[in-house]
């Protein structure tokens, strides 16, 4: 069993606060901007493979793990979080068909789309696609047909960061796949948090599977997240991303051993190695230490910035 001291990384919290988010286009031939800065030289009582960590109880916000929380760095497709938020607050119709356009085809990393130019879907179904199974060209969709359209939208993304206390984080589209897209944990707690208060989020992102009649065929999507779909895991909110400058990141909302925590890691070595760094953190909780990780009556730095 670990010892409460260990539980939290102090250390970690002043590791590269702010990463010039310029920096992404010198990392040509690099795995991540963490890598490169040495965030994953920072040891925590886990060993996790992610270079940011942070678990926090969703009730009461007292942080139970931290490591490299004040780093800012892409974080990819949890953007989809902030651009589910910003379209449901619009309160659009969610039967309206949106057309999948030459516009929403990513010509920056030429990912692949299960939407062909031309598919037909409603907006629900746009977004659980971006939601559930990440999908890009769905969400970037998304953006473009809310009112005033992309610039309208992402100054939304914006603006709705900025009334939750996300000081650390900007948005420049609505998939993640810029690497201008970028957070911290301590933020990104924050916008689960919130984003937990809307339902359809809760159940878009943790659906398994979602088919699509996109007028052309019938296209099948599943959940990108392994742990959906596994018995002993009770999540309530999650989203996966990956791009090569933020590596394999993931946030959730989970019951573990009664009690409601959220979890971040961000820029993970490895596909599954996000999916291990929450099995050890969900273990380690159930063992104990996790409980316990500060005394009763105090509250840290942390803790009283993400509130009560």
């Amino acid at each position: 069993m670990l010892d409460r001291k260990a539980a939290v990384v102090s250390g970690a919290r002043r590791a590269a606060r702010v990463v010039p988010v310029s920096a992404a286009s010198t990392m040509i031939g690099r795995p991540s901007i963490g890598q490169a800065i040495g965030l994953h030289a920072v040891e925590d009582p886990l060993d996790l493979h992610s270079a940011v960590a942070l678990v926090v109880d969703s009730r009461s916000g007292e942080p139970l793990l931290e490591k490299n929380v004040g780093a800012v760095l892409p974080i990819a497709s949890i953007s989809k979080v902030m651009t589910a938020m910003v379209v449901l607050d619009a309160n659009q119709p969610s039967n309206d068909v949106l057309e999948i356009s030459q516009a929403d085809v990513d010509t920056e990393r030429f990912s692949s789309s299960r939407l062909r130019v031309g598919s037909r879907l409603t907006r629900a179904e746009a977004l659980q696609a971006a939601l559930m199974a990440s999908e890009n060209r769905a969400a970037n969709a998304l953006g473009r047909y809310y009112p005033g359209g992309m610039p309208a939208f992402v100054r939304a993304m914006n603006r709705k960061a900025a009334s939750l206390g996300m000081v650390d984080s900007n948005f420049e589209e609505p998939t993640g796949l810029s690497s201008r897209n970028v957070s911290n944990a301590v933020d990104l707690v924050r916008m689960v948090r919130a984003a937990s208060d809307y339902p359809l989020i809760r159940q878009y992102s943790t659906a398994t599977e979602l088919a699509i009649d996109n007028g052309f065929r019938t296209v099948s999507f599943h959940n990108t997240n392994r742990l959906v779909d596994t018995p002993n895991w009770d999540i309530g909110l999650q989203k996966t991303g990956y791009i090569s400058e933020a590596g394999n990141c993931l946030v959730m909302e989970s019951r573990i051993e009664g009690r409601p925590v959220i979890i971040v890691l961000l820029d993970s070595a490895g596909r599954g190695s996000r999916f291990a760094d929450a099995q050890r953190i969900r273990r380690w909780i159930e063992d104990g230490p996790g409980r316990t990780a500060t005394q009763p009556g105090k509250m840290t730095q942390h803790q009283a910035s993400l509130g009560s």
